[in-house]
């Protein structure tokens, strides 16, 4: 073996990723520093599938295990391995002597597929809980109130130990939610019907775009990313991504949210000699487009502190500038394939990947870049000592593994025969929130029933009483009436008999007859004076006797008269 093929075998702790004509300076990422992430970029058609999959191949062969998104479906014939008979045989062939690699053959890579929808690989599930409120607020584009809200739905459904697995439980937590908002926003805070409203949308939204698939169980165990083969390869995880880029803030959110599901998983390891995992994230912009600063703060400490749990994150996009500052200046290991400068961002994306680079008075970047052709790079690695490599113009090594997708019946055979087996491919729902909730609403509407029955039978009875109570106004009210008229008609009779009485003592008759009783005891009077005068006094005639005779004369002549 040469020493140009010597140089371009992947040698101990090294990936071989390419070099000049006939072997010169050829690049390696170290595996010691291929947890320190990396960046491949450059327009459509210019050969980062294919630079991916050859360092994907690399990683396998070392014991790395990968994760990748594929984008395009072409990253699933990394399973199979490359044919002499396909039509990319003569240029790979032709490659390979160019840079003076010998030992290029044609081989497979373990793979295991994985889908979120579960149709082109096992399906890939979390639990609404461990995704949280912050990335779910992404997901559904909500804004601080309504992210806010959705985050009292979260605490109260942790502390009440209600189980979010699903985008059901979630509805329901919303809906509980809602119906005691007075209850809950004095401890805390507002939590409107209107913001409530919008987040149901938004899941109405994320159901249509097939997220309802990713939210259950069992969820996605992270162990069974990182594995090896019988080989000692490292498995290759292959997310079937074409589809889902349909929905283009659920495929970054779940990017994100794996990432951060890696970080909080595995254990610190610090510098290891290789590395645990390698992440690589295809149209790696979609995480970046118009994230809240709240987003990009966590995206960039996950970048910057999952280095230290072995794992490295590989960002694949068409033009540099689409990773913020924060985000890129973590970024050691660098291949830039060809920009194309038409417009001024085109040309502004140039001179900032041109600054991006280590120094090479041999190579002039910023014109290079708009030069370089299909498979051909500018290439920066990591040294062992951390320091960036001089950036080299560098013609990309082939893969050895096909180039294009599997079959449908190669990629069915596959899954039936990978480590995973059945693992994920049934659906658990058990008993959370929603369940508990509705159980609540039902025992609810039962007592509701019962008070509302008994309610009624009260309501009858007040009733009854209340037309009895009118009842027996009514008769009082006429009993006072027919007294008050019994007595008007005895006042009246009164009246009347007293007229009659009055009339008929005026009559001439009834005058004549009062008259002449008059008259009639007048003179009685005077014949009982006489005779008791008489018998008192005697008959004498004198002075004495004639006063008394009349004294007594003029007594009984007055009560007689009187009478």
């Amino acid at each position: 073996m040469t020493e140009t093929t010597s140089a371009a075998t992947p040698a101990p702790g090294g990936i071989f990723i390419g070099a000049g004509p006939n072997g010169a300076s050829p690049q390696r990422l170290d595996l010691k520093r291929a947890n320190r992430h990396g960046l491949i970029a450059g327009a459509t058609g210019t050969g980062k599938t294919v630079t991916v999959q050859g360092l994907i191949e690399g990683l396998s062969k070392a014991g790395v295990p990968c994760f990748v998104a594929d984008v395009k479906g072409d990253l699933s014939g990394l399973a199979m391995a490359g044919s002499p008979t396909a039509k990319t045989h003569a240029a790979f062939a032709a490659r390979a002597a160019e840079i003076g690699d010998g030992a290029w053959i044609y081989a497979d890579t373990p793979v295991q597929f994985w889908d979120l929808l579960g149709e082109q690989g096992h399906p890939i599930r979390t639990t609404v809980s461990e995704m949280g409120p912050l990335l779910l607020s992404r997901l559904m584009d909500l804004n601080e109130v309504q992210e806010g809200v959705l985050t009292i739905a979260f605490h109260v459904a942790d502390k009440e130990g209600l189980l979010l697995l699903d985008l059901d439980d979630l509805q329901a937590m919303l809906v509980d939610c809602a119906g005691r908002a007075d209850e809950l926003s004095t401890t805390y805070g507002n939590i409107s019907k209107q913001s409530v409203g919008t987040i149901q949308r938004a899941l109405l939204q994320l159901r249509s775009q097939g997220g309802e698939h990713f939210f259950g169980e069992p969820a996605l165990d992270m162990d069974d990313f990182i594995g090896t083969d019988e080989r000692g390869r490292g498995i290759v995880n292959v997310l079937a991504a074409d589809k889902l880029m349909a929905s283009p803030k659920l495929y970054a959110t779940f990017l994100l949210w794996l990432m951060s599901e890696l970080f909080e998983h595995l254990p610190e390891v610090g510098d290891p000699d290789k590395p645990v995992l390698c992440f690589f994230f295809d149209e790696a912009h979609l995480l970046f487009d118009a994230a809240p600063k709240a987003l990009l703060e966590k995206i960039e400490q996950v970048v910057r502190l999952i280095r230290s749990k072995g794992v490295g994150i590989y960002f694949i996009t068409q033009n540099p500038i689409d990773i913020p500052d924060t985000v890129a200046g973590q970024l050691g290991n660098r291949v830039q394939h060809a920009l194309r400068a038409f417009t001024p961002r085109d040309q502004a994306a140039v001179r900032a990947a041109a600054t991006t680079f280590r120094a090479n008075p041999g190579v002039d970047v910023e014109t290079a870049i708009t030069e370089l052709k299909v498979g051909e790079a500018l290439v920066s690695l990591l040294l062992p000592d951390g320091s960036p490599s001089p950036v080299e113009r560098t013609l990309i090594a082939p893969p050895g593994s096909r180039v294009g997708p599997v079959t449908q019946v190669e990629r069915g055979v596959l899954i039936q025969t990978d480590p995973i087996g059945t693992k994920y491919d049934t659906l658990v729902d058990r008993v959370s929130a929603e369940e508990i909730l509705s159980g609540k609403a039902q025992e609810a509407a039962a007592a509701a029933a019962e008070a509302t029955a008994k309610s009624t039978a009260d309501k009858a009875a007040a009733a009854q009483a209340k037309a009895d109570a009118v009842a027996a106004r009514v008769a009082e009210k006429q009993r006072v009436a027919e007294q008050r008229e019994a007595d008007r008609q005895a006042k009246l009779q009164a009246q009347q008999d007293a007229a009659a009485a009055r009339a008929a003592a005026n009559s001439p008759w009834n005058r004549v007859a009062t008259s002449a009783a008059r008259s009639a005891s007048s003179a009685i009077g005077r014949q009982v004076a006489n005779e008791v005068s008489k018998a008192v006094f005697g008959s004498s005639r004198g002075a004495a006797g004639g006063i008394v005779g009349g004294l007594v004369r003029g007594v009984l002549g007055g009560l007689f008269k009187g009478r």
